[in-house]
């Protein structure tokens, strides 16, 4: 039998076109326009019902409440408030039934909805094993991956459906969605960087650096552009790194940058990227890398253009050296963290000029973590200049705790987790929390 079945005939006045459209769900009428319904889409439930209208009333036998929310979803693109008041599970099974649950995905996970100030810890997103989160993913089109010892345990954007695959890998350090069902994955002590078909479950592609000597090369980090996608490499031997670049969609290789080979004390050349984040205003690459030796923590930040492979700006640092970088690219800053005084500072991007945990960045908000607090840091503008003030994040009852060991942001929601601890916090504004 087809989802919906005609009843009454509609009137149309004879020589106009009729746009408004009626639908019976439950025994509730609901009256709309054509507009509304074809914006799910062309060859959808709702296209076909803004086809048949004028001809008969259809009769759909499903919920008026949850329909009335699907159609507000159609008008607005958003849910209405009183949503809360219902089961996100039960708006998922509606929204897939009527094909549109993209569009429910796009308006839970809508960065406009990201309340920075009003965050607090809504879920525990339990693992499976013994291993603690040694890497986070969330893409933007509403997902969450979390590589836990030699396992990835995915989430869908709903945050109720997990799925775990076995790597190859003694232990995932760098993870990089690349599309809904594709990572690239890569480990500090294993060659290679693997691209994982997570619906299949197998490796579709592993990519390797081609060294001098052609021993093994391990991955440092992961990063990517619209476009392009960078890797730091390291040779087996650690006696030369890289920055391998290639086109997103394709993975072939495009060029390579920061190439060196280390001979003798060069510390500085034997440093390999641990970050890579790109800043799309400038069109440059931020890497940077540290090292722990016996005279204490010593490191590097460079921003590459790729195009020409050339370091536009470098800093280097031994005094209170960084324990973790981010580029906030709306405010045009660079954060770090120093490792001896867990103090963040910053300098500003247009200036170029050198200054002198984990530290993430979201929309023009910068999140630093200080021991298991995280602070919020957001810019006052103050008789012309600028300059930057932090809060600490969450309510009472969500301060505190373990040590926080990664932070990653998806649509409006931010992910933390913990040392020794076998779960991902999910923190939510008070308008996205369900």
């Amino acid at each position: 039998m087809p989802p919906f079945e005609g009843s009454k005939p509609a009137v149309c006045p004879k020589g106009e076109t009729n746009n408004i459209v009626s639908i019976d769900v439950g025994g509730q009428l609901f009256q709309t326009t054509k507009q509304t319904l074809t914006s799910a889409g062309p060859k959808t439930f709702f296209s076909r019902i803004a086809e048949s209208s004028g001809i008969y009333t259809p009769f759909i036998d499903r919920d008026p409440e949850l329909f009335s929310l699907i159609l507000s979803l159609l008008r607005t693109g958003n849910l209405p408030s009183k949503a809360k008041a219902f089961d996100l599970q039960d708006l998922i099974i509606e929204s897939r039934f009527y094909g549109v649950e993209t569009l429910l995905i796009n308006s839970l996970s809508n960065p406009s909805q990201f309340e920075p100030f009003n965050l607090h810890k809504s879920l525990l997103l339990p693992l499976n094993g013994r291993d603690s989160p040694s890497a986070l993913a969330a893409p933007a089109f509403g997902a969450l991956h979390v590589a836990h010892g030699s396992k990835i345990t995915s989430f869908d954007w709903s945050l109720r459906r997990k799925s775990t695959l076995l790597t190859h890998f003694t232990a995932v350090d760098s993870l990089l969605a690349l599309s809904p069902s594709l990572v690239a994955a890569g480990a500090n002590d294993f060659s290679g960087l693997q691209i994982l078909d997570l619906e299949k479950g197998r490796v579709r592609e592993t990519l390797h650096w081609e060294n001098v000597t052609k021993s093994g090369s391990t991955v440092q980090a992961i990063g990517s552009s619209p476009e392009q996608m960078f890797v730091s490499f390291e040779s087996s031997r650690r006696n030369s790194n890289s920055i391998m670049v290639y086109d997103v969609q394709s993975l072939a290789p495009v060029t390579e940058i920061a190439h060196n080979e280390i001979f003798g004390a060069d510390i500085d050349s034997a440093i390999p990227a641990t970050k890579l984040q790109w800043v799309e205003s400038c069109k440059l690459l931020m890497a940077s890398g540290s090292h722990s030796g016996p005279s204490g923590v010593s490191g590097n930040m460079r921003l590459w253009d790729v195009r020409s492979g050339n370091v536009v700006w470098e800093t280097s640092e031994k005094v209170d050296c960084f324990a973790d970088v981010a580029v906030c690219d709306g405010l045009s800053v660079i954060f770090k963290v120093g490792v001896n005084s867990g103090e963040a500072s910053y300098v500003d991007l247009r200036k170029l000029s050198s200054f002198g945990c984990k530290i993430q960045t979201q929309g023009n908000q910068v999140f630093c973590t200080k021991a298991g607090d995280v602070e919020l840091w957001s810019e006052v503008v103050l008789n012309g200049g600028r300059i930057f003030k932090k809060n600490l994040m969450g309510r009472v009852r969500d301060m505190g705790g373990a040590k926080v060991t990664n932070l990653a942001f998806g649509g409006s929601t931010m992910f933390l987790t913990r040392k020794d601890h076998q779960s991902v916090e999910v923190w939510q504004s008070s308008s996205t929390d369900f």
